[in-house]
């Protein structure tokens, strides 16, 4: 029970930390950081790849938060506009942790005017090296990016995990095509695939979240940013 606590308010602090300072192991001592660097996008092959092949690819499993409770407590209606990618800075979960803290009610935050509106945290999917969970449908709004701004109004929201002994390249890969897969669904352009940073959350010190800091460069979108938008347009044309 003790260790679960410890997760659960790691993935809390992580999950709804206003600078997104790394989180470390349970027993505080220092962490490994995954070394990664872009590399080479080729060349995409239009119609080379199925839809199917694509799901095949991204392991994509449903697990979902029971609608009327807990972060579904309360079901808003969307219409996706916008797919936002964060990252966790948990190093202490893969997908299915997070899956389970969701389900469980593990992940609240302060509900107040302006901020957090049922809470609770939630989005719509969780991606690590092995799998991508789904937690809530594409058509429900999530509270993962600006409280009640377009960011959750209007955005599907994807975490990739950042937990030790999993491979960040994998899991930046399955959140690419996971991505391309999105946008071909919901007829979602490229330009509105955006990182957290995006979204300003008005209150907040610093109002635009460094996140996900390992796509960011000194905070903000630059190169990095550029070549995962790179590598999810390269699934998204190889599609048939």
């Amino acid at each position: 029970m003790r260790s679960c606590a410890i997760l659960f308010s790691l993935l809390v602090c992580a999950l709804f930390s206003t600078n997104c300072t790394q989180i470390g192991p349970p027993g505080g001592g220092p962490d490994r950081v995954l070394n990664w660097r872009p590399t080479p996008i080729p060349q995409a092959q239009p119609g080379s790849l199925s839809t199917s092949t694509l799901v095949r690819k991204i392991n994509l499993k449903p697990d979902m938060v029971a609608k009327g409770t807990y972060g579904r407590k309360v079901v808003r209606p969307m219409n996706p506009r916008y797919i936002t990618i964060h990252s966790t800075q948990n190093f202490s979960a893969d997908a299915s942790k997070h899956a389970l803290a969701l389900k469980r009610g593990a992940l609240r935050a302060p509900k107040r005017k302006g901020f957090n509106r049922i809470g609770f945290l939630i989005w719509h999917f969780t991606v690590d090296s092995r799998v991508a969970i789904q937690h809530m449908p594409c058509n429900e709004q999530g509270e993962h990016a600006d409280f009640n701004g377009p960011g959750n109004n209007y955005s599907i929201g994807i975490e990739m995990c950042e937990n030790r002994g999993g491979n960040r390249t994998a899991t930046i890969e399955r959140a690419a095509m996971l991505t391309a897969y999105l946008m071909k669904r919901y007829n979602i352009p490229l330009r509105n695939v955006v990182p957290h940073y995006h979204w300003p959350r008005h209150g907040c010190s610093p109002e635009h979240k460094n996140c996900p800091w390992f796509l960011m460069d000194n905070g903000r979108p630059g190169a990095k940013w550029r070549w995962f938008q790179g590598k999810v347009n390269y699934y998204y044309r190889s599609l048939q």
